[in-house]
């Protein structure tokens, strides 16, 4: 069996679990499970400051750390980094969560060095390149963010969408020359949460060709089971198209799970649901937009 998971939270999460064997929300074990898998593996470059107001600052030293672990694990499981070649078993696509590290659109370059291959515009933060879906202004993309996006789009790495505004989807969308993704939602229109995203929003990606991944974020979902997952991935499947829609579980990155979904081996119990739209919606139409973005 091929997937890809278009967000899980291993290198982040290994400051707190052991991402190797630990039975969980996922594993390097559990993954081993699947013929073929293809994550993508966040960095998450922050650390979280107590006071008055929790609050995320970012780190380059913890950035760097979480890229040394992608490259520990590789070498000690013979996991496949992606760079120009996909192959059977475990595949890392290092993607960034949010730009809060950068300083100018030119450093996605140097990370790219490093092996990122994906990259959200925000994370929970506005930015100097575009506002995030907790913006108290939503300014949307700014000429640096337009400046980071045609550079990526040169450079063979994938924009992500999550966590963004709406006027940053819609503006992002219409300046991309590549397809893009959001890589862990779901749909405003089932639940109302600042993390989930409109139609007019998927529509917007949809266009790109793009893909949007529906996700385990429990808080997202109207009841926090599996059924909620299945309805936010018939809902984009049957009103904007079963070729963009995928999965972006979060696993590793969130506290609770949704009821009879607690890991990524449970991914196969959405072929009973699924259907002819299984494998499109697990791997196939992910594959697409991957391959389009890295040219492989």
């Amino acid at each position: 069996m091929e997937i890809i998971d278009l967000h899980e939270d291993l290198a982040f999460s290994s400051f707190y679990y052991n991402v190797y064997n630990e039975t969980g929300q996922s594993s390097i074990e559990k993954l081993k499970s699947f013929d073929k898998s293809i994550i993508f593996s966040a960095v998450f470059p922050h650390i979280k400051i107590h006071g008055q107001k929790t609050k995320f600052i970012p780190l380059m030293d913890v950035m760097l750390e979480q890229f040394k672990l992608y490259y520990r694990i590789s070498s000690d499981y013979k996991i496949n980094i992606i760079e120009d070649k996909i192959l059977n078993g475990i595949n890392f696509l290092i993607s960034m969560e949010g730009t809060d590290i950068l300083n100018e659109p030119e450093d996605v370059i140097i990370l790219k060095r490093l092996g990122l291959r994906s990259i959200g515009l925000t994370w929970n933060y506005d930015t100097k390149f575009a506002a995030s879906c907790y913006s108290k202004k939503d300014y949307g993309l700014t000429g640096h963010g337009e400046d980071l996006i045609s550079i990526c789009n040169k450079n063979n790495i994938i924009i992500d969408l999550a966590h963004a505004s709406k006027k940053t989807i819609l503006e992002a969308s219409s300046v991309t020359e590549r397809p893009v993704i959001d890589s862990h939602t779901n749909v405003s229109a089932l639940k109302n949460h600042k993390r989930n995203i409109d139609d007019e929003s998927i529509k917007a990606i949809t266009e790109t060709d793009g893909v949007i991944g529906l996700t385990g974020i429990k808080e997202t979902l109207k009841n926090g089971s599996i059924y909620d997952i299945i309805e936010n991935i018939n809902y984009v499947g049957d009103n904007y198209g079963w070729r963009h829609v995928s999965i972006g579980t979060d696993f590793l990155g969130m506290n609770d799970t949704p009821d009879n979904f607690n890991s990524i081996l449970d991914i196969v119990k959405l072929r009973d649901f699924l259907g002819e739209h299984f494998y499109d919606v697990v791997y196939k139409n992910a594959f697409r937009v991957l391959s389009s973005n890295l040219n492989i």
